[in-house]
């Protein structure tokens, strides 16, 4: 096992922004589909994604792949499968199955039959009658595609985005995950002011902060992979006190606006769990009092709209109003995520760049709209 298949999950509209983070990690050969990257790997390489990848939804280790068309082959084929090899003999079993345009279907039949084949084989490799289950999770995920069954472990447990800062949300909140995504899509690096003038629990200015400073987005947490037959603590920790070693201490600029004195305390309340709360000034503030002396900044929100708190006449008035406050910034950066329909009518110009997400299974849309380039290494304030 010195070497593993590795498949790094990721949302809709976020699978080349994880491949960037990737490719930045060593890992040239790393092909996208369907919202899955696969690339090879040791067994702290699976520990290094889980630790460090901003915008990854969950690590999986690849066991197997074969054709599985009727019910005898898949059962054949899982019982095949070495998983003494990965699997300890008090390991508790979970299977969650999927299937697309494949005969077997009925995912709640597909797990029931892995469950059994893996049992079956376990009990027969350990010499036992009887498997306890009481020890750590493992979970095997099979999914089928086109008749094609894929065999994997779930090595992070909890999704990535379970960063652990965040132990309250308020209404309607953003993804981690997504919010990091968006924060790197945008122009913002940290040498250049960031602004969230509906900051809710404080989540796209944390992950900005958490980017500049370079803190791996889950160094505070544990995997799935941690109560495995294979690992190794001494890797483990190797890992983390690399991505603590790669920290970096600076100053930035970095600020959070809402309406709401309550979102205000959450997301201060969430940046101090996070370690970031000196590296970012919260405010109650009306979106539209927002100003500022510094030049070549990027907004990025995740404002209110329809289908989360506001009606559509309430809606199309504040993009209107946003729009206007826009304009008086006149180098800054803006970057808008909604579910709206119509936003760039609503908010009076057609965005620069446009992108497709889900946020929650609701299909939304990031407009941006670029300002001016700043000089190299020259962010100053205005005369």
């Amino acid at each position: 096992m010195n070497e593993f298949e590795i498949v790094a999950c990721s949302s809709f509209g976020v699978e080349s922004v994880t491949k960037r983070e990737l490719v930045k990690m060593g890992f040239e050969n790393c092909p996208a589909v369907d919202g899955r990257i696969t690339f090879k790997g040791s067994l702290k390489d699976v520990l290094r994604c889980n630790v460090n990848l901003r915008t990854a939804d969950r690590i999986l280790i690849k066991l197997c792949e074969f054709k599985a068309d009727t019910f005898d082959g898949l059962f054949d084929e899982i019982y095949a499968f070495e998983w003494k090899d990965f699997v300890s003999v008090d390991q508790k079993i979970t299977v969650v199955a999927k299937s697309v345009k494949s005969k077997l279907f009925a995912t709640s039949a597909i797990q029931r039959l892995t469950k059994k084949a893996v049992a079956e084989k376990l009990k027969k490799s350990y010499k036992t009658s009887v498997l306890a289950e009481n020890g750590a999770e493992m979970k095997i995920e099979v999914s089928l595609k086109n008749d094609v069954a894929t065999v994997s472990l779930d090595t992070s447990g909890m999704g990535l985005h379970k960063r652990g800062y965040r132990d309250l949300v308020g209404a309607a909140p953003l993804k981690e995950t997504l919010a990091a995504a968006l924060v790197m899509l945008s122009v913002w690096n940290s040498d250049r002011p960031f602004a969230d003038l509906f900051c809710g629990s404080g989540t796209l200015p944390i992950e900005a902060a958490m980017i500049g400073l370079n803190i791996a987005p889950c160094i505070n947490r544990t995997f799935a992979i941690n109560g495995w037959k294979f690992f190794d603590g001494k890797i483990f920790d190797e890992v983390v006190q690399e991505a603590k070693a790669n920290q970096i201490e600076r100053e930035l600029k970095i600020f959070g606006f809402d309406i709401d004195d309550n979102a205000i305390s959450l997301s201060m309340r969430h940046a101090k769990r996070c370690g970031v709360e000196k590296y970012i000034h919260f405010q109650r503030q009306d979106f539209k009092d927002f100003s500022s002396k510094l030049r070549y900044g990027v907004i990025v929100s995740n404002p209110p709209y329809g289908e989360r708190l506001m009606s559509e006449k309430e809606v199309r008035f504040l993009y209107k109003d946003l729009h206007a406050k826009f304009n008086t910034l006149n180098d800054w950066s803006l970057g808008v995520l909604t579910s709206y329909y119509d936003f760039e009518k609503a908010f009076g110009k057609k965005a620069d760049k446009n992108r497709k997400f889900f946020n929650s299974n609701l299909e939304c849309h990031f407009f941006q709209y670029l300002g001016a380039k700043p000089p190299i290494n020259n962010i100053t304030p205005k005369e």
